[in-house]
């Protein structure tokens, strides 16, 4: 029903515009402009048309002289972007039901969420001649950086807020939310993978360091060279990105696979020691033969001097390990091969004290310095096991969860949506990307204000406002792994800014010949995902306040903009 509601807007605002095409056209009229002060003339700025000329995009899309009417235009071009946004994240999500992650969730995904933003970019350079595309090249720079800014600090810190849950040892309780807007005390936390896309965000920004070297260094040779090394590197960073991304999945069930047999056996040890009659360890901190005999035989319920599969299983089974999602074969094939090294499907009692002895070893790197004997042996055990828990909370177990979606009904149907719905958002932001850049240019030549700031605030909100909304009502379900998934969606969609956005952006500037004189948007991008990028993967708790850090970064970087380029002429 939403959709078809979508496609019902779409086609009234087509025939809207085309009705009204021609009708936005004015003249200009100096009589009206003559006489009037400086403060008039700045408000009569929106309903006094420009000197310029109005020019039909294609040939027949309406335009207008006036501010209010390139206003106008700037919404509903804005909005009809929204929709091709909308077309292209619902086509991507059937889509992603369909193959499931991997090829789709790690390329076609960010590459489909970026296609807004890289048309518009796209269309700001190729238009007209080059010192039309010098000019109009600025909105693609003010939507990059309005993009990305807005991400990293509004919808950040909206998604810290909407999310927050109470901390307690410094990590989130899914759905407990208790001590309200506790700066210290309430807050997100997320998975380890989310730190590393914060990290790979932070390392994306090279591109911009290296197209910036020229003007770091004042020269004014080598430019042209420093655009394609740049566009060289982007590229290859992208290409780098969407490998990792395909290959994430796989990476991150062998990380999980690895971290739950340690668990298995933290908890083992743990299990084993309350039981024991006496210490697991003698004097000398090695394996007790005597205790670990009693336990033998309290496990080896056929009292046949091994212990067999069906006797492990019963161990693990009885373990009740349902916090990590345990597959129990699995776990009792793997907890048999550390055992069992005579290889004849069966443990002894040697093998037993041996293979225990090895888990002790490694409890041991935990905490250095600690010995495993004496009275201290029960807390040793037991820190084992909790950094074990740390260590597969962390990796996000996304196995486990009890909002996970059932299997598609009808893939034939659902794929047939999925490529229509993705068609229908392309060829939407293709057509509408060239007028919207056009009415953007136009509003500034009438209001004198820089296009960039135009861009910069307005066309984020046409182009990311679906990613958006999605990322924020995900993140009220205040659970780690909603939080990890949000987080990790925003850093993904600067990191695809930042790589296939930026390769666009470059490869206009070098084929076209234009000129990157960008400066202080790009020290913007680099101090915003820089920062917001090391905070993201130095830590996977963000209290609350961390949100009003986020916030106050993008009035932070308009106005650093607005200084540098009008007090200091950097651009």
């Amino acid at each position: 029903m939403a959709n078809n509601n979508s496609y019902l807007t779409l086609i009234t605002i087509l025939s809207l515009l085309t009705a009204a095409s021609g009708r936005f056209m004015t003249t200009p009229s100096p009589s009206l402009s003559n006489g009037l002060s400086d403060g008039e003339g700045v408000i009569s700025s929106f309903y006094i048309s420009s000197p310029k000329e109005c020019e039909q995009t294609y040939g027949f899309m309406p335009c207008t002289t006036t501010a209010y009417g390139n206003l106008f235009l700037i919404i509903v071009y804005g909005y009809l972007m929204y929709l091709a946004a909308t077309y292209l994240s619902a086509g991507s999500e059937l889509l992603l039901q369909i193959l499931g992650p991997g090829l789709v969730g790690g390329l076609c995904l960010p590459a489909l969420g970026a296609l807004p933003d890289a048309m518009l970019i796209l269309v700001s350079g190729l238009s007209g001649s080059t010192k039309t595309a010098q000019d109009q090249v600025s909105v693609g720079m003010g939507l990059l950086a309005g993009s990305t800014v807005m991400l990293l600090t509004s919808i950040w810190g909206t998604c810290i807020v909407v999310g927050k849950c109470d901390l307690q040892n410094s990590v989130a309780q899914d759905n407990k939310d208790t001590k309200g807007f506790n700066l210290i005390g309430s807050g997100v936390s997320t998975d380890i993978w989310t730190s590393y896309s914060a990290m790979i965000m932070a390392i994306s920004v090279l591109p911009f360091i290296v197209v910036q070297f020229p003007q770091i260094l004042h020269s004014t040779s080598g430019r042209h060279t420093a655009v394609l090394v740049a566009l060289i590197l982007s590229v290859s960073l992208l290409i780098a990105y969407c490998l990792y991304q395909v290959n994430q999945p796989t990476l991150q069930k062998r990380h999980l696979d690895f971290a739950k047999h340690k668990h298995v056996r933290s908890r083992i040890l743990k299990y084993l020691k309350k039981r024991a009659l006496g210490r697991l360890v003698d004097s000398n901190g090695e394996p007790n033969r005597e205790v670990l005999l009693k336990l033998f035989n309290s496990i080896d319920v056929n009292q046949d001097g091994s212990l067999s599969v069906p006797e492990l299983r019963a161990l693990v089974v009885g373990m009740q390990l349902y916090e990590i999602n345990l597959n129990e074969d699995d776990a009792v094939t793997k907890v048999m091969k550390d055992f069992d090294t005579s290889e004849n499907n069966e443990v002894e009692f040697d093998e037993f004290v041996n293979g225990i002895g090895r888990w002790l070893d490694e409890a041991k790197g935990f905490k250095k310095g600690t010995s495993i004997a004496g009275p201290d042996s029960l807390k040793y055990v037991h820190d084992y096991y909790e950094e074990t828990m740390k260590e597969h909370n962390l990796l996000g177990d996304q196995t486990h969860d009890d909002d996970e979606e059932e299997g598609v009904d009808d893939p034939r149907t659902t794929t047939i949506k999925a490529v229509l719905l993705l068609l229908l958002g392309t060829v939407t932001a293709a057509v509408f990307a060239d007028p919207l850049v056009d009415a953007v240019d136009n509003f500034s030549a009438t209001t004198h204000i820089a296009p960039f700031f135009i861009s910069f605030i307005v066309l984020p909100l046409a182009t990311n406002s679906s990613e958006a909304v999605s990322a924020i009502i995900f993140a009220t379900r205040k659970k780690q792994r909603s939080a990890s998934l949000t987080f990790s969606e925003l850093y993904g969609a600067v990191t695809m800014n930042n790589v296939l956005c930026l390769s666009v952006f470059l490869a206009l500037v070098y084929v076209r010949g234009l000129t990157w004189d960008f400066s202080s948007e790009v020290l913007v991008i680099l101090i915003v995902c820089i920062v917001m990028g090391v905070f993201g993967s130095c830590q996977t708790t963000f209290p609350l306040w961390t949100s009003f850090l986020a916030f106050l970064l993008y009035p932070f970087s308009l106005i650093l903009v607005y200084v540098l380029d009008n007090v200091y002429g950097w651009s």
